[in-house]
């Protein structure tokens, strides 16, 4: 059999179209039938990837006496929530408000309206089954009070609905971002990194500001937290140690059995901070975890168009993470000197050291291997490639987990970036040629659908962008200017910072919402300010402003990046891994800021060398003609020249790279 979600491109609502539940995907269609037949709709939202979403599909939605109680007594609305976070959002504050806290599987009861009156997580089939009869039986005996629930959700729900103004705004300069890391300090993990909790997170914004503020203050204690935290995850579980690429999370505090979904967010941003880590550190693990990562991306998410799918799941064969561990047996014809270095390098055992399996993790540096091993370093590596090659064999006749193959423009914008930053670090033309490609399929789509949409799938394009999607593709235009120098880029950027602000924009507040002015209307207008494990559109735009008033000398898209700072600042203060993005920039605003503008014939040829350099602070421009971006304007000469600006202040032109730095780095 199958329901009318066979008719979807979104392989999460695929996955559910041969149900027995009658689902509708969200529309008009579901809503006016709701409101004609006078039935509580039943939101149940989720994504291709989650764990728990499969597990109440086959307990509950594929059982024929629960699908026929859903049928009967609600109307039942299937949701993405990566195509439609808008929604997603709306539905989640609701059940934190009810419950104290969320998840996925969402599934919430709303009035025909498309007010909430109740939800919560995942059920199983007992309790699911007793929700269904209660809540159709009150709504139907008791719809005064269901309209009484819905009044009052609907109140938590507006306050919400515009962005919120603080007036406690403070001017972060280096003493109070000092004394916010210092108050921040005592929560991070010393002993396995990363915060002092599980299931842990890897919040890679978190540790990009530790990264930068070790950088700036000089701290020890935040260059200590950093590396551990990246060493640690390098070694763990929740790295793929043959296959490269990060899951989600770790369900306990030492990085070791991951939640297995890997997704193009997390991925893309781990590559962005583990090439940025390798430029100030120069340690060759975080060189082979980017380089590894941006291989896994390029193998497993890559679409022959240049845009990158979204997720692989985190079950096979019905069993969470089956693909990517081991039964010792597995090993059976491995040679004496293979198992040694499984048992010594991956930390394998014969009873498994997970769930009577084994999931391939590290314990100890390669120093420490050579030693015990008495090997030399030319022995291990050769050693590790034929062990990997092979495990990765006899891992490919395994059943592999789905993939969601869907093109999310915000997810690809962060991979763009990611790829760039990778570039930039590690100068591989391949990775440079990949990110360009990716930026100009974005372009291809921008001008053949007029309008920036959410996501690209199979020809299909219908959902309009949210602030995500123009905040993270403005970024990545930005970054792709930098290793190409192509200012179509820069003006591509600048023409969708005009739309976000046009149509997303909140006057009063000087925010902007996640939803556009021309979207469809939702029974509340949610704004996206705290940064989880993506930062928030806000936080993102904030950077955008800030990048595009020093390309552009725009005077007022600073002054808009700097408020939105400001607005943010209590926050920051007080709430730092939820503002982590934002207390970045405010970090970048404390210290002096740097643009260096190469001019002329060989211009492109010391971007490399000037690439070498840990430079969070500098804006880098390059040019061998003329070119309408301002800091450009009758600099362009037959020879080479290097001119070093220091908040907006220049000095003379030089000839070489390291004349340039002696202006930089004058110590």
């Amino acid at each position: 059999m199958s329901n009318r979600l066979i008719n979807e491109t979104s392989p999460y609502l695929l996955q559910h179209a041969h149900n027995p539940v009658d689902w509708y995907a969200w529309g008009a269609e579901a809503l006016e039938k709701a409101k004609i037949e006078n039935k509580l709709i039943l939101i149940s939202i989720g994504y291709s990837a989650c764990h728990w979403c499969h597990v109440m599909e086959h307990e509950s939605f594929e059982d024929l006496e629960i699908a026929k109680l859903m049928n009967e007594r609600f109307v039942c609305v299937k949701v993405d929530r990566e195509e439609r976070p808008d929604i997603d959002q709306i539905y989640m504050i609701a059940v934190q408000l009810m419950s104290g806290h969320g998840g996925w599987p969402l599934n919430c009861f709303a009035l025909p309206d498309q007010r909430p009156i109740y939800g919560g997580t995942y059920f199983n089939p007992k309790d699911w089954k007793n929700l269904l009869l209660n809540l159709s039986d009150f709504y139907k005996e008791k719809p005064d009070e269901a309209q009484k629930f819905a009044n009052k959700l609907e109140d938590g729900l507006k306050m919400q609905d515009n962005p919120f103004s603080s007036n406690n705004k403070l001017e972060l300069k280096k003493e109070e971002l000092e004394k916010m890391f210092q108050s921040v300090k005592t929560l991070f993990d010393f002993v396995e990194g990363g915060f002092s909790r599980e299931p842990k997170f890897p919040l890679p914004n978190n540790f990009l500001f530790t990264l930068r503020f070790a950088h700036f203050f000089q701290d020890q204690s935040a260059d200590i937290i950093t590396q551990l935290t990246l060493d640690k995850m390098a070694f763990g579980g929740i790295y793929d140690q043959i296959g490269g690429g990060f899951a989600r999370y770790s369900v306990d505090a030492n990085w070791f059995a991951p939640h297995f979904e890997k997704m193009l967010y997390d991925n893309a941003q781990l590559i962005s901070l583990y090439s940025e880590a390798y430029k100030k550190y120069q340690n060759p693990l975080y060189k082979t975890i980017a380089l590894q990562s941006v291989n896994f991306i390029k193998e497993e998410l890559l679409d022959h168009s240049g845009g990158f799918y979204s997720a692989l799941n985190a079950d096979s064969e019905g069993i969470e993470g089956k693909y990517y561990t081991w039964e010792y047996s597995e090993f059976h014809d491995f040679s004496t000197e293979e198992k040694n270095l499984l048992d010594n390098y991956f930390n394998v055992e014969k009873n498994g050291n997970w769930e009577k399996t084994n999931i391939l993790h590290r314990k100890k540096t390669d120093d420490l291997i050579l030693k015990e091993l008495e090997l030399n370093e030319i022995e291990l590596k050769k050693q590790l490639e034929n062990l990997t090659k092979k495990l990765l064999k006899l891992r490919s006749n395994k059943v592999k987990p789905s993939l969601d193959d869907k093109i999310l423009t915000a997810w690809n914008g962060l991979m763009i970036s990611s790829l760039c930053h990778a570039y930039k670090a590690f100068n591989k033309i391949e990775i440079k040629e990949l990110a360009i490609k990716s930026a100009d399929f974005f372009i291809e789509q921008i001008n053949s659908e007029i309008k920036l949409k959410r996501d690209y799938k199979k020809g299909s394009a219908d959902i309009p962008a949210f602030s995500d999607d123009y905040a993270f593709l403005i970024l990545a235009f930005l970054d792709v200017y930098e290793i190409c120098f192509e200012e179509k880029y820069v003006f591509q950027a600048d023409k969708l910072m005009k739309e976000l602000i046009q149509n997303f924009y909140h006057l009063d507040s000087g925010l902007f919402y996640y939803t556009s002015s021309e979207s469809e209307k939702l029974i509340v207008r949610i704004s996206e300010l705290n940064d989880n494990v993506i930062p928030a559109s806000n936080s993102a735009i904030a950077h955008g402003l800030n990048r595009l008033s020093i390309l552009l000398l725009n005077s007022e898209y600073a002054k808009m990046s700097e408020n939105i700072i400001l607005n943010r600042s209590e926050n920051i203060m007080k709430h730092f891994s939820g503002n982590s993005n934002y207390a970045l920039l405010a970090l970048s605003n404390a210290f002096s800021k740097f643009e260096v503008v190469i001019t002329g014939p060989q211009s492109l040829q010391l971007v490399a060398e000037i690439n070498k350099f840990y430079l969070p602070n500098l804006t880098l421009f390059a040019a061998e003609k003329e070119s309408k971006i301002p800091l450009f304007s009758n600099r362009i000469k037959e020879e080479t020249l290097i001119y070093v600006c220091e908040n907006n202040t220049c000095q003379l032109p030089v000839k070489t790279i390291q004349e340039a730095m002696k202006i930089i780095l004058p110590n």
